[in-house]
C-alpha cells in the first residue's frame, strides 16, 4: 500500500507543536512518521521522554513511527542489536539503520521478538541488501529507506536513485524516500537547504516531487523537514498514489465534451508509442460520430493537451499530449496545458501506462 509520511524531531522542537502537526497530517491521510535519534544532544533522558510522549500520541492516531539510529547510538544508549527492548519501550513501529552492520546482524534483527521493522539505508549502490538476503532475513520485517540531503547540490542523481531502487525492489521490499516542504524551517541538522532525496526535487513544489517518487515505484513518500503547511499536506493527501495524475489548465472556450474528455477519462498511453505525442484513444471510440469543431488551432508546444477535430476523420476526439513542439495543420484544437513544473514527467510515461488529468484550482 502506498503511504504518506511526515518527520518530527523531538530533540529540536516542542512536544505540543509536534502533536498539532501529527493531528493535522492525520486529517489528510498520512500514516507514517520518520524521527531521528542520530542528532539528539543534551539531556538524553528528557529527550527520550519527549519521544515517548509524542510517539504514544502518534500511535493513538494510527501512525507507524520509525526512528533513525546507528551503531554509535546503540553504543551511546547501551543497546545491543540482539536486544531491541529499548525500542519496544519507545513503542515505535521500527528502526532505521542509517549505518549498518555486516549483514548477519541485520538479518538477526528482523527476527526480533517484538516484531519491530528493520529499515535499512538504500541510497548506496552496493551489495549491502544482497548480503543481508544471503543471511536469510525475515523479509516481512525488512524495509528500505533512502537518505535525505540537507546541503544543496548533494542529493542523488536520478540515474543513481533508480539503480539503488532496483537493488531493493527486486526483492519486493517496501521502500521510502523523502521530499521537502518549501514552507518548513528546520530538520535534524543545522544545515537545511531543503531535505530531499533527489537533488532535482530541492526547489520543486512538494506535490510534484511526491508524484515523481510514486511514479518511480517508491511505496512511502515522507516529508523530511518541519513543518509543512496545511496546503502542502492537503495537496499530498489528494494525490493519486497508484498512478500519475497531472495538473492541467484548460483554455477558456473549451466545449463541454472536450472538457469531459480531458478531466473524466482514465487515460492510457497507446502501446505503439512515438517520440512526439502521448496518445489516449478511448475518447474517439466513445464519441464516434460527434462533430468536433475547430476552435483553437494554434501551433502546438511541448506540454500542450490537444484533441483532434472531425477534420481528422477517424482520429476525431482523440486526446494527445505533446512531447515536442509541432506545427498545427489547422485540424487540431489545443484545449489545455500541463503544469509547467510537471511537463518533464511526460517523458517517463510508458506504453499502456494509465494516468489522469486534474484541473488546477
Amino acid at each position: 500500500m502506498r503511504e504518506l509520511g511526515i518527520s518530527i524531531y523531538p530533540g529540536h522542537s516542542d512536544v505540543q507543536k509536534d502533536k498539532e502537526y501529527i493531528k493535522l497530517a492525520s486529517k489528510y491521510g498520512f500514516t507514517r512518521i520518520f524521527t531521528c535519534l542520530l542528532s539528539i544532544e543534551g539531556d538524553k533522558e528528557k529527550i527520550v521522554q519527549n519521544f515517548k510522549e509524542t510517539i504514544a500520541y502518534a500511535n493513538s492516531l494510527g501512525f507507524k513511527v520509525i526512528a533513525d539510529v546507528s551503531p554509535k547510538i546503540f553504543k551511546d544508549l547501551d543497546i545491543s542489536y540482539n536486544d531491541l527492548s529499548f525500542f519496544k519501550n519507545l513503542d515505535v513501529y521500527g528502526i532505521r539503520l542509517d549505518v549498518g552492520y555486516s549483514g548477519n546482524e541485520e538479518s538477526l534483527m528482523t527476527f526480533n521478538e517484538y516484531d519491530l521493522k528493520i529499515e535499512i539505508n538504500m541510497s548506496n549502490d552496493t551489495k549491502y541488501v544482497d548480503t543481508i538476503m544471503d543471511y536469510k532475513p525475515n523479509r516481512d520485517n525488512l524495509l528500505g529507506c533512502h537518505n535525505f540531503y540537507p546541503h544543496g547540490y548533494t542529493g542523488l542523481t536520478r540515474k543513481h536513485f533508480q539503480k539503488c531502487n532496483e537493488n531493493f525492489m527486486k526483492y519486493g521490499l517496501v521502500t521510502s524516500a523523502f521530499v521537502n516542504s518549501q514552507n518548513a524551517t528546520f530538520g535534524p541538522w543545522p544545515v537545511d537547504e531543503g531535505l530531499c532525496t533527489l537533488e532535482e526535487h530541492r526547489y520543486l513544489p512538494i506535490d510534484i516531487a511526491a508524484k515523481d517518487l510514486f511514479k518511480e515505484g517508491i511505496d512511502t513518500v515522507i516529508i523530511s523537514n518541519c513543518y509543512a503547511s496545511e496546503e502542502e499536506l492537503k495537496k499530498l493527501g489528494e494525490l493519486k498514489r497508484t498512478m500519475l495524475d497531472l495538473s492541467v489548465t484548460l483554455v477558456e472556450n473549451i466545449p463541454e465534451v472536450e472538457k469531459n474528455i480531458v478531466l473524466n477519462f482514465l487515460h492510457f498511453n497507446r502501446g505503439d508509442v512515438n517520440e512526439n505525442l502521448i496518445r489516449s484513444t478511448q475518447s474517439r471510440v466513445k464519441y464516434k460520430g460527434h462533430n468536433f469543431e475547430v476552435f483553437n488551432p494554434v501551433d502546438i508546444k511541448r506540454g500542450d493537451i490537444i484533441i483532434e477535430s472531425s477534420l481528422y476523420g477517424h482520429y476525431a476526439g482523440e486526446l494527445q499530449i505533446a512531447k515536442t513542439d509541432m506545427k498545427n495543420t489547422g485540424k487540431t484544437n489545443v484545449v489545455g496545458r500541463i503544469n509547467e513544473h510537471e511537463i518533464y514527467l511526460l517523458d517517463s510515461i510508458e506504453p499502456w501506462e494509465k494516468f489522469i488529468l486534474k484541473e488546477e484550482k
